[in-house]
Formats: C-alpha cells, sequence, structure tokens
C-alpha cells in the first residue's frame, strides 16, 4: 500500500482522512465502473460520492474518479485539483497545492510520477513513467521517461528517475 501500512486497520482508517478518502474514492469507482446496473448500488453509490465530496472540500480536494492507476498517494492535506479528463498511471505521489488541469487537453502522466509541491500541469502533455516533477514547477509540454523536471517553465533538471531518489517506499518501487 502507498501508506507503507500493511493492512488498513480500525484506527488508520479513522485517524488518516487521506487514507479514508482514497479507500472510499476507489469503492466509488468500483460501483460505479463495475455494479452500477444494480438500482440498490446505485443508491449506494449516490450517498458514497457525497460523503466523500464532503470529506474532498473538508481536505480540499477535488479528485475525480476513473482518473487515478492503483497506489495513489496523497501526501498532505492541501488543495489538489485534478481534471476528470486527466490520466494518471500507478504509483503516483502527490503534494498539496498541485493542479492537474486542462487547457486544450489533458495531462497524461505514466507510472511511478511524484508530483511536487506546488507543480502545475496543464494541456495537452505527456509526462513518462519514473518522472520526477519538482515544487513549483509549471509543466506545460511533454517529457519523456526517467527523468527530474522543474522551473518555470519546466525542464529536465537530470537524467535521474524518481524510483532512484527515495522518493517512493522501496516496496512500491518496481523490481530492475
Amino acid at each position: 500500500m502507498a501508506y507503507g501500512l500493511k493492512k488498513v486497520g480500525l484506527y488508520n482508517y479513522l485517524w488518516m482522512d487521506m487514507l479514508r478518502f482514497q479507500l472510499r474514492l476507489r469503492k466509488i469507482e468500483y460501483y460505479h465502473n463495475v455494479l452500477r446496473a444494480n438500482p440498490f448500488a446505485r443508491i449506494w453509490l449516490f450517498f458514497m460520492q457525497i460523503v466523500n465530496h464532503r470529506l474532498g472540500m473538508k481536505l480540499g480536494f477535488t479528485i475525480p474518479k476513473n482518473v487515478f492507476g492503483p497506489g495513489l498517494c496523497i501526501v498532505h492535506v492541501g488543495p489538489i485539483i485534478v481534471s476528470p479528463k486527466a490520466k494518471v498511471g500507478c504509483n503516483c505521489r502527490i503534494h498539496p497545492c498541485t493542479c492537474i488541469g486542462a487547457n486544450y487537453g489533458a495531462p497524461t502522466l505514466g507510472d511511478n510520477v511524484y508530483v511536487g509541491p506546488g507543480a502545475k500541469l496543464y494541456g495537452n502533455i505527456t509526462i513518462g513513467n519514473n518522472v520526477a516533477i519538482g515544487a513549483n514547477a509549471v509543466v506545460n509540454c511533454s517529457f519523456g521517461d526517467n527523468v527530474t523536471i522543474g522551473g518555470i517553465p519546466a525542464k529536465i533538471l537530470s537524467e535521474t528517475p524518481s524510483t532512484e531518489q527515495g522518493l517512493f517506499p522501496p516496496e512500491l518501487i518496481p523490481p530492475k
């Protein structure tokens, strides 16, 4: 699990608001994608969406369903805005004050992407796998795999992939 937990106990569920938001988001995605033909499931889906929306407003999250792949980790409470048109791969770590927005198209992010605090990504761009995006970066053009980017506008700062920088828990890093 992205938070380094072996299992989610009652204590973790009750005290980790971000974890509770993410677990409920995954249940909403499941009900929406698999069980929406069942009328009772649609009623439960509607209820879960209301509860999760309220929690999202409390935490400052605007994260739509079916955008992030498995392994999403929201590191801290704070404003995170994601376009419903964006697509993000697995094992994304995202920090507060981040915006992944649509402007004539929406960003597509690969696997193992680290998005630093305050980063802004917009437009019809593609970010490759194993990319680290620095704090307060403004990303408006595409980048390939295994790089670290940052700045305004963003440019390649190093050829070091995000998986080699200690940004992810060791159990999430794919073997070479």
